[in-house]
């Protein structure tokens, strides 16, 4: 009996012995295969709304998912397979419909249809989609409201923040007059910048340029002329005459440099603006908003540094003719420097106007007043309401982090986010404080990284309210990790 139950212990050991290599060859496989199905998953498949506040934030911003985005049929689909159906029901001639029997559906033919693909989930729109919030005028945040400003449209902007402080009809469509050739402007000193023309440089006066009608530089053929004459003509004395001279001498013709002004405004995001001709002579089709008139001011500040210091001037002096700047406010404020007047019986009087005060500068534009006098008063108005109730403050650096996040299947766990330029912001004055920065991003964060790649949105709030919303970019690049990293990432993920 011993020997027997000895034998059997005995098997049962050799049995236990053959058995576990196979027993831990599976489990090593499972961990493995499950490990390589995590890792090679869509990264969609693991995307979950991430917001983080930074600084002072205490409440994220999270977008809306429709959930009735699912439970929308696409009656095309049922159109085809009930055609499909009807089409093998062949009556016969005679005989009439039994208006008791109820439809058959075949189904071969219902299996033909596939089922429509699984929308993405609410995670994955969410961490993909910027907050549903609407940038709002910080001016609406003010205790101070804004001034009532006698003119058919008005904008006043920031210029280091880039914000809208208010506006009234900001995008309704007005004729710009003169105000056009800020335009005009902005296109010689790109071509001055690129050498393709220079401010000695002789001018050709032809007989389209000499005949035009409306405010003149009084330039003639045959009379010398330069390119910088030409333009302080522009700027100083606004001469339609010298508009058309200036744009004949970078492209040859008007209707070719018109189709310059035009391409260049899409470029800069001026939506609502066509332009007909160099001068801002009324035509029907010519037309523009304070909105994108503010945007091209700006632009022209930025990007010309160096030759904006021709709309500061108050006179010039051509063919013994001299004239004075239209722009009042150079004599009524120092600290105003430019820039454009325009009137027409149609648009009125019109004037883009900036000041520096200390290290903030402010653009108003104003269309559609009644005279000379009100279109100065009335932008003065509002540079001195937007300087004084308002202030402009630093919240990020360029690559300055705004935020840390965790960084999966990377050589790194960590990398930092940020903005590319610096981060300006205009607030009410005493409300600097106040300001919430929220970044949202994709959690999981999947490596490689690189420098500079958008991974989501920093916004700024302000008592609830959106202020501005940046993208949020990579500051430090992350590469991805070897096979045992990503192994070990994905095996956590699947965890957590």
């Amino acid at each position: 009996m011993k020997s027997l139950f000895g034998g059997c212990f005995l098997m049962i050991n050799l049995l236990i012995s053959a058995v576990q290599p196979l027993v831990r060859f599976m489990s090593v496989a499972a961990v493995i295969s499950l490990g390589a199905a995590t890792l090679y998953a869509p990264t969609a498949a693991f995307a979950q709304a991430s917001t983080s506040t930074t600084g002072k934030t205490s409440q994220p911003v999270d977008a809306k998912v429709d959930p009735k985005a699912d439970a929308k049929v696409d009656p095309k689909v049922d159109a085809k397979v009930d055609a499909k159906v009807d089409a093998k029901v062949e009556p016969k001639a005679d005989a009439k419909p039994d208006p008791k029997a109820k439809p058959k559906s075949d189904p071969k033919a219902s299996a033909k249809v596939e089922p429509k693909p699984a929308a993405p989930s609410a995670a994955a729109i969410a961490a993909s989609t910027p907050p549903s919030l609407s940038p709002i005028q910080v001016g609406e945040l003010s205790s101070v409201p804004a001034p009532a400003i006698a003119a058919k449209a008005w904008i006043t902007v920031d210029v280091t923040s880039g914000q809208v402080v208010s506006s009234s009809n900001a995008d309704q469509k007005i004729e710009p007059a003169s105000l056009t050739k800020i335009m005009t402007a902005y296109l010689a000193f790109t071509a001055l910048k690129e050498k393709r023309i220079t401010l000695e440089q002789q001018a050709n006066v032809s007989q389209t340029a000499w005949k035009t009608t409306g405010s003149r530089m009084f330039i003639e053929p045959r009379k010398p002329v330069t390119i910088e004459e030409l333009i302080k003509g522009v700027i100083i004395q606004s001469g339609n005459d010298a508009s058309v001279a200036l744009a004949e001498a970078i492209s040859g013709t008007e209707a070719s440099f018109v189709a310059l002004m035009n391409e260049e405004a899409q470029r800069l995001g001026m939506t609502n603006t066509m332009f007909m001709n160099a001068a801002g002579l009324p035509n029907p089709q010519h037309v523009s908003t304070v909105r994108d008139l503010a945007l091209l001011a700006r632009r022209m500040i930025t990007d010309h540094p160096e030759y904006f210091p021709y709309y500061s001037l108050r006179e010039f002096t051509y063919n013994k003719i001299k004239q004075p700047n239209r722009n009042r406010l150079l004599w009524a404020d120092p600290s105003v420097d430019g820039m454009k007047t325009g009137h027409t019986e149609g648009a009125g009087y019109c004037l883009v106007a900036t000041a520096k005060r200390g290290d903030r500068r402010v653009i108003t534009v104003l269309v559609g007043s009644d005279s000379m006098a009100t279109r100065a008063e009335e932008s003065l108005k509002l540079l001195n309401w937007t300087f004084q109730n308002f202030e402009t403050i630093k919240i990020f650096d360029k690559a300055q982090a705004a935020v840390e996040s965790r960084v999966w299947q990377g050589k790194t766990e960590n990398t930092k986010l940020g903005v590319a330029e610096p981060l300006w912001v205009t607030v009410p004055r005493g409300k600097a404080g106040d300001i919430k920065p929220v970044a949202k991003r994709p959690d999981p964060l999947f490596a490689p990284l690189a420098q500079g790649q958008k991974v989501g949105t920093l916004s700024l709030m302000l008592e609830d309210k959106l202020l501005r919303t940046e993208p949020l970019e990579v500051i430090d690049p992350v590469e991805r990790a070897g096979v045992v990293g990503r192994w070990s990432d994905s095996i956590r993920l699947w965890f957590r």
